[in-house]
């Protein structure tokens, strides 16, 4: 069947993938993946063996097209990203548009996120909130999009590295004060941490030690009632 998958796969843990996800994988063609390295792990704990295609951000157009004309052919295909949902501050959208053009059916295989797992666990309220991703690695162009936000008042989820969090916590607490964060770090992994308290002590913490590892990180903007 002509049809792209838009598979979600775990973040850290294995297990943590669906009954659905396996099936698909199993079923479909072809597997376009972010990492082909970290697919064929996954894909040998589920004993898969299908034909790997690699799309990551540095080959998208030029991968999408090729991925298009085999759906178009009459192959089936799943996207999967290094971890997590695909398109969610992965590669896919340049696929997805190019498979809306030509009037294909796209599939959402749903599972884990990131984003998704850092809120659920997190103690802030999350009724309401808005993901920004990744911020960009200059500073000047990093505070410009914070700045954005200073006025909000429900939670900001973002991403970052190890390498810059602090200079993206001092960035915050220059913006926006000395608020209350969540981090959430390796989650579901063996070394899983996850903290709450103010950027202040978030400085304090990831000035001591080299965590590894991405960072979810949540702002708590929402202000008390009265306040």
């Amino acid at each position: 069947m002509s049809v792209l998958y838009v598979v979600a796969t775990p973040i850290g843990n294995l297990k943590d993938i669906t009954f659905r996800a396996v099936e698909t994988l199993k079923e479909v063609d072809y597997i376009a993946a972010e990492d082909t390295r970290k697919a064929r792990i996954l894909l040998k704990t589920y004993l898969i063996e299908k034909p790997l295609i690699s799309y990551h951000k540095d080959n998208e157009e030029k991968s999408s097209q090729h991925l298009i004309n085999l759906i178009l052919k009459g192959h089936s295909i799943a996207l999967i990203s290094e971890a997590g949902t695909p398109g969610i501050s992965d590669p896919g959208y340049p696929l997805l548009q190019k498979a809306k053009e030509n009037h294909i059916d796209i599939i959402p295989i749903p599972g884990v996120s990131a984003v998704i797992t850092a809120l659920s666990v997190s103690t802030l309220p999350t009724d309401k909130f808005l993901f920004i991703g990744f911020l960009p690695m200059k500073k000047g162009k990093k505070r410009k999009i914070l700045e954005l936000y200073k006025d909000l008042q429900i939670p900001v989820v973002l991403y970052e590295s190890p390498y810059r969090i602090v200079q993206t916590l001092e960035l915050i607490k220059e913006i926006f004060g000395n608020i209350e964060i969540f981090i959430g770090r390796e989650l579901t992994k063996l070394y899983e941490e996850k903290l709450i308290a103010s950027t202040e002590e978030m400085i304090e913490i990831f000035s001591q030690k080299k965590a590894k590892g991405e960072f979810v990180i949540i702002l708590n903007l929402k202000k008390e009632s009265g306040t």
